[in-house]
């Protein structure tokens, strides 16, 4: 992460200043990506994604398998584009930082494709990635699944390309082909996906260092998403050195999320054994943590302003 740490960077897109806020969400995307390594954390939640924004990141993403699994599902393709665009807009109006969404399959064909960009975009989503899967769909570190053809694939970038309102707006082809055929298959379908039209391409599950070295240097010029999901296919590498190699953005889509529900596990569990959750306190954030993450004492004071003004009642 370039950016430095900050206990207060912006709280949240309507209380922001920041100049950037001029541009698109997708154009502040793609700068962000101009210096790498960008790193992406998911965030699974509102007031996720502004913790976020304090300590430095500079984008923010949507994982499918976090919104599944909040829903108490598999990310098996069981929610649909609304519930999506839901949680992206609640997720876009907490922060300033530019939001790339996990968009599956696209939710069905072209057609719907067209509908999936044009209600991510109208969210606050500063771009989305579409994988070449068939439904039902599977993780993309997980055995069991099957590919669309190419040319399939390349009707819905061209599909997903055509709907955007925003030409900013971010377009990522992700093939899963690595998992399923080959390497040199992968390689040439995020050719063809290019040239279909893709801002960059995700290759998912590639399972050594040769592997992503050697798929940064078929496609010179091209930004690519590296996936550093754990306990995956791939070999979590640092983020620098995915930067070396080629990488633009470095997506952590499940890293808070698994961190989360452990210690809320440890947490429920110390307190179904010891009936109290007094040992569980140093690991909480406090009370005034939380009120100065939610912007607390800034809701107060302008509640106060607004009762302050005196009102002259009509003649």
């Amino acid at each position: 992460m370039s950016s430095s740490h900050s206990s207060h960077s912006s709280h949240s897109g309507s209380n922001s200043n920041n100049s950037s806020q001029a541009a698109s969400p997708g154009a502040r995307l793609r700068q962000a990506w101009q210096q790498p390594p960008l790193c992406i954390p998911g965030v699974f939640a509102p007031l996720v994604a502004r913790m976020a924004q304090r300590l430095g990141f500079r984008a923010v993403y949507l994982s499918g398998g976090a919104l599944s699994a909040g829903y108490g599902v598999p990310d098996v393709g069981l929610l649909s584009v609304s519930e999506f665009a839901d949680e992206i807009r609640r997720i876009a109006a907490a922060t300033d930082l530019p939001l790339l969404a996990d968009a599956d399959t696209g939710f069905g064909e072209t057609l719907n494709v067209e509908r999936t960009v044009r209600l991510y975009e109208s969210a606050g989503a500063a771009g989305l990635h579409l994988e070449d899967q068939q439904l039902p769909k599977r993780c993309g570190h997980l055995s069991g699944k099957t590919l669309i053809e190419p040319g399939q694939m390349e009707a819905k970038i061209r599909a997903a390309v055509a709907a955007r309102r925003d030409p900013a707006f971010v377009i990522i082809a992700r093939t899963d082909a690595r998992g399923v055929t080959d390497l040199a298959d992968a390689l040439k379908r995020a050719e063809r996906y290019v040239a279909a039209g893709a801002d960059a391409i995700f290759p998912e599950a590639l399972q050594s260092v040769e592997e992503f070295a050697a798929f940064a240097r078929a496609l010179p010029g091209v930004p690519l998403l590296a996936n550093m999901t754990e306990f995956g296919k791939s070999p979590l590498l640092a983020a620098q050195q995915l930067a070396e190699l080629g990488y633009a953005m470095v997506l952590y889509p499940l890293t808070a999320f698994r961190a989360a529900m452990r210690a809320a596990q440890e947490t429920l569990g110390s307190l179904a054994r010891l009936g109290h959750q007094r040992d569980s306190l140093p690991s909480m954030l406090t009370r005034a943590e939380l009120y100065d993450l939610l912007d607390y004492t800034d809701y107060e004071a302008r509640d106060r302003v607004y009762f302050s003004v005196s009102v002259t009642p009509p003649p």
